[in-house]
């Protein structure tokens, strides 16, 4: 064999002589020896072969190259050790196919051929020390040993096809892998943070045994009062903290979804998109307030995400049916033509053409193209005019409109004067109309409101801006554009609609609920995407990835028990130091978090991907029961029955009322028959065994049928006014009806029939939108909050009322969103207790002991690290936690208490109450980006945390006046309702620096209701203890 063998590489070896020089020679010289090796000083040549180190090639990096038959191929593979030849002879196959299935003595033969290295000359070779340690690579490469089997390396006469069946291909095959992961958090630090829950828990009880125990003789009234808020804040704090006491952090796969989804296997030799089709919503209601140019940068960066084109459709609901947005819309699908091949031919992030024009950053970072510089300065400029073609639209409409209705006037004028008519009457008849471009009337609100034409009583409106793409890709070519080149890039657009809801008078069109579920019907019936994505008109993509990663989880086993995949809000244009808590990074990075251990996160209104069919009002396929006093005892809840199916009448039908099956869902039947469908489309794959309700691979690579007219008739009639009638929609269908926090309540039915929820977290923000710095209007949108949950404290809807379906402490989440309004009550008469204690001269306890001290600092101090541990898992900082203590207290003073009165008055007196809508124009102040954060608005709200204020600045002068001038001071007293004054305004200092304004300047109206506050208070503290007669003034005091 030796002399047939290839001739290796050498290989040098080195060792130190007894002279201390080095010496290196080959594998030659090594095996003939040499003066050097053979001496005695040296040892002798076994003392050189304890040093050789011999590197022979082996088939990991030289491997042999397969030449002629099968035969030959074995030739060159051998066994991995002397006895696998005899395993493999023993199993009868191996040696008959290295012989060509020669008889048992010429496998003997081999046998002996291939042991012939260790019988020659050359055994020193093969031996690496004096022991006479076997080399055994050296072996693997120079005689006829195999790996054996598996995926690395398979053995073509290892006899195994004969006896399994079994190949290399078998071998190839990629595992199954799951799409998601949950990431437990670090026990190092959710252990102490349960620990240190439980100890303050323990401190808290103790504290309230020992103030109900120890009552002030001296101030019962301020005992009483103080003991009752405490008490009350314990009991909040539990209800918050309960629910944060298993936070997870999720993980999802792309690389595993598009591998599974968008990969060429057996179901899918092409390797199309078998991804489920996604109806994305976006909503708008005032052009005024929610600027037709923010929309359309919104409908943009939707139109480009990452996600197959003919799987995608975008429905704009206008709930105003303006004129403005309608064209807006127009203006918009025409510049996504170029846009969204721009953003996949070079990759850009985000598409939102707004803010990837305003980055900061080097726009050709990680840019090859050489083509990238020249394209982005061609679709720079055609942006900047489509924004000034969209600025230009309110005057275009104006001048058109007049033209137009000038020339109607003219017309109704020459003909009143034939016909002999007052000219006048014939003039003033003519409405005063608002034109299309095409010189037709618009069907929806006109600008001067006319019958069938204002806000609440318009026709509907259904306009397909974007027809439905080709279902393969369509590749742009070269000369299709004169300055930018799609060649090789997919030049689809998905399908965009218009959408305006019928209005009539008479109706209660139930604000957006009202038109999500509009739109829910229309969707349906056009392109019926089984799942589901709302957004605002202000939250734009940032991801376009993100909503593949919330794929993962509805495609993930188990993802058929999934309602909703809910993505944390993120907002742009806050000032700095958020000033006012506007990033909610405690509850969106905090509670939601937490919540995502439970049952899931709740829904808030926007960025949320839902799956249809769990909006209809059904129920999961497979659901648990949580019975016990706190939902310790698990079980399999048992099937819904539909209604009618029940053996006793006069028995319930299901436990709870929101297990029972939909049935009302209005007339059409085309949308009847897409229920089924939605369904179906969004189950996982049944590509595993423990995937339970799947559906075969393969199943949605059809195209969808194309759209007629009796089609998009039947899409035009589900949006009537009076299509609900007589249904469940907004009782059990689609957005619930009856709170202005329609999404806290819709999403609370979902989890009360037993859906799970979760929460998706890219590392990259998936969405982001505007929120107002502006202090009026941030209180006003905490106050729509706070009623919305006193609504639902009073309602149905209130968890304690829920089903067992339910988890006991996803139950408690809920019972808190009901009832955190109410701590308002108890934080203003908080807030009040320190300024009377120092007007007083009293404190809450009777004197400053040292047990008071001590549970003071206990409940203090873990309170302080309970918060460090809490931005530990939650990845917020301790200034956005600090931020958000502060507000909590100025909307709790201020707009969560007026919820409280706005809500009781809507209960016992049935008087409604109406919101504006939020601004959310965009900040066009080129000198001050914070401009809105300056200005200061008026409003009743103030009144409530400017008379704390007022109150506790006063209190604090009298008290320490009072301490210097006595004959016998209170120090102790002093101190203590100086800190808890103090406590009070440090947390009232962002709305101090609100009220102020730019540069300090504060409006006129502060100071006189300062002025009077404090008037008013002086004279009823002295009518209330007047000086005694004769008193010195110390005395007095």
């Amino acid at each position: 064999m030796s002399s047939s063998s290839p001739k290796k590489s050498g290989v040098k070896s080195t060792r130190r002589t007894s002279s201390g020089r080095m010496l290196s020679s080959s594998r030659n010289d090594n095996e003939s020896g040499g003066p050097e090796l053979t001496s005695t000083s040296s040892g002798g040549p076994n003392d050189f072969m304890s040093y050789t180190v011999l590197m022979p090639p082996t088939p990991d990096n030289q491997p042999y190259t397969a030449v002629g038959s099968s035969s030959s191929k074995s030739e060159d593979l051998p066994p991995p050790h002397p006895n696998a030849a005899k395993r493999t002879n023993q199993r009868g196959g191996g040696a008959r196919e290295h012989d060509g299935g020669g008889s048992g003595g010429d496998s003997s033969a081999k046998l002996d051929r291939r042991l012939s290295l260790l019988k020659s000359q050359n055994k020193s070779m093969l031996v690496r020390t004096q022991t006479g340690d076997f080399d055994h690579n050296r072996w693997l490469f120079e005689s006829k040993g195999t790996y054996g089997i598996g995926n690395a390396f398979w053995s073509q006469d290892g006899g195994y096809d004969d006896d399994g069946g079994l190949n290399m291909s078998d071998f190839m095959d990629k595992p199954w892998k799951p799409l998601t992961r949950k990431v437990r958090v670090p026990a190092g630090i959710l252990s102490p943070y349960r620990l240190l829950v439980l100890g303050r828990l323990i401190c808290l009880i103790a504290f309230l045994i020992w103030r109900i125990s120890n009552a002030n003789t001296d101030a019962l009234w301020l005992w009483g009062l103080s003991t009752a808020c405490e008490i009350w804040f314990a009991f909040s704090w539990l209800l918050d903290i309960l629910t944060k006491i298993n936070p997870i952090n999720r993980a999802a796969d792309l690389a595993a979804l598009q591998e599974k989804f968008e990969s060429p296997s057996p179901s899918n030799p092409m390797g199309l998109s078998d991804l489920p089709g996604i109806d994305v919503f976006i909503s708008t209601a005032d052009p005024e307030k929610e600027p037709p140019l923010v929309t359309a940068n919104t409908i943009l960066s939707v139109l480009a995400t990452e996600y197959p084109v003919d799987k995608l459709a975008i429905y704009v609901s206008d709930d105003g049916a303006a004129l403005l947005t309608f064209e807006a819309m127009a203006e918009a699908a025409s510049f996504a033509e170029i846009w969204v091949p721009f953003c996949r031919k070079h990759c850009v992030e985000p598409r939102n053409p707004e803010s990837y024009f305003n980055l900061k950053v080097d726009p050709t970072k990680n840019k090859k193209q050489p083509d990238f510089v020249k394209d982005r300065r061609w679709i720079k400029r055609e942006y900047d005019e489509f924004k000034v073609r969209i600025n230009s639209l309110p005057e275009s409409i104006r001048k058109r409109s007049k033209t137009l209705n000038s020339k109607e006037q003219k017309k109704a004028v020459n003909l009143a004067k034939e016909n002999g008519e007052d000219p006048a009457v014939a003039k003033s008849n003519i409405p005063i109309a608002t034109w299309m471009a095409d010189g037709t009337h618009w069907p929806g609100t006109w600008k001067s409101p006319s019958p069938d034409h204002s806000n609440k009583d318009h026709a509907g409106i259904l306009q397909i801006m974007i027809k439905a793409p080709d279902h393969t890709p369509v590749y742009g070519n070269p000369g299709d554009h004169p300055f930018i080149q799609f060649t090789s890039v997919d030049i689809r657009v998905p399908m965009l609609v218009y959408v305006s809801r019928e209005k009539r008078p008479g109706y209660d069109h139930n604000k957006k609920a009202g038109a999500m579920n509009a739109l829910v019907r229309t969707s349906a019936i056009l392109s019926n995407g089984p799942f589901i994505l709302n957004f605002d008109c202000d939250h734009y993509i940032y991801n376009s990835l993100a909503i593949r990663e919330g794929m993962c989880y509805m495609m993930d086993r188990g993802g058929d028990r999934i309602c909703y995949i809910q993505y944390p809000q993120r907002f742009e244009g806050i000032d700095p130091s958020d000033r006012y808590a506007n990033h909610n990074t405690v509850f969106f990075d905090g509670n939601m978090r937490a919540l995502d251990g439970l049952q899931g996160p709740m829904y808030v209104g926007t960025g949320c991907l839902f799956r249809r069919y769990a909006l209809y009002g059904f129920c999961p396929p497979r659901a648990n029961e949580y019975l016990g006093l706190y939902g310790q005892h698990k079980r399999k809840a048992e099937a819904v029955r539909k209604r009618g199916e029940g053996d006793d009448e006069s028995q319930p039908l299901n436990e709870h009322p929101d297990l029972d099956m939909p049935e009302k869902f209005g007339n059409s039947s085309i949308f009847l028959d897409s229920i089924a469908f939605a369904e179906f489309q969004g189950r996982p794959l049944a590509d595993h065994p423990s995937v339970k309700n799947g559906r075969p691979p393969g199943a949605l690579l059809a195209p969808r049928p194309p759209l007629d007219a009796l089609t998009v008739a039947e899409a035009v009639s589900v949006i009537s006014c009076w299509y609900e009638d007589k249904t469940e929609w907004g009782d059990r269908i689609g957005w619930i009806y009856g709170s202005v926090t329609e999404d806290v309540v819709t999403g609370y039915r979902m989890h009360n029939r037993g859906w799970r929820s979760v929460y998706c977290i890219p590392k990259r923000d998936a969405f982001r939108g505007t929120a107002p710095i502006n202090l009026t209007d941030r209180l006003h949108q905490v106050l729509r909050w706070a009623t919305g949950s006193v609504e639902i404290f009073f309602s149905k809807n209130n968890a304690l009322l829920a089903s067992s379906r339910l988890k006991f402490l996803q139950r408690v989440a809920y019972i808190n969103v009901g009832i955190y309004p109410f701590t308002s009550i108890f934080l203003v008469i908080y807030c009040f207790l320190p300024a009377v204690s120092l007007f007083t001269g009293e404190f809450v306890v009777q004197s400053l002991n040292t047990t008071f001290l001590i549970y003071l600092l206990l409940i203090t101090l873990t309170l302080s690290l309970l918060s460090i541990l809490e931005v530990k898992w939650s990845g917020i900082s301790l200034e956005e936690y600090w931020r958000n203590e502060q507000f909590w207290v100025i909307g709790g003073t201020s707009a969560h208490l007026a919820a409280v009165l706005q809500g009781l008055l809507k209960v016992i007196a049935g008087i409604d109450i109406s919101f504006t809508l939020t601004s959310k124009s965009a900040n066009e102040d080129d000198e001050d980006l914070f401009a809105d954060l300056y200005i200061v608005k008026w409003t009743a709200l103030f009144v409530p945390p400017l008379t704390i204020l007022t109150v506790n600045i006063i209190a604090i002068f009298i008290g320490v006046s009072r301490t210097l001038y006595s004959e016998i001071p209170q120090w102790s007293k002093l101190i203590g309702g100086l800190f808890f004054s103090f406590w009070v305004l440090a947390h009232m200092y962002p709305f101090c620096k609100g009220l102020m304004g730019r540069r300090g300047r504060t409006p006129t109206i502060i100071y006189v209701w300062s002025g009077l506050i404090a008037i008013t208070i002086s004279l009823l503290w002295i009518a209330i203890s007047p000086p005694a007669i004769g008193h010195s003034y110390n005395e007095g005091f």
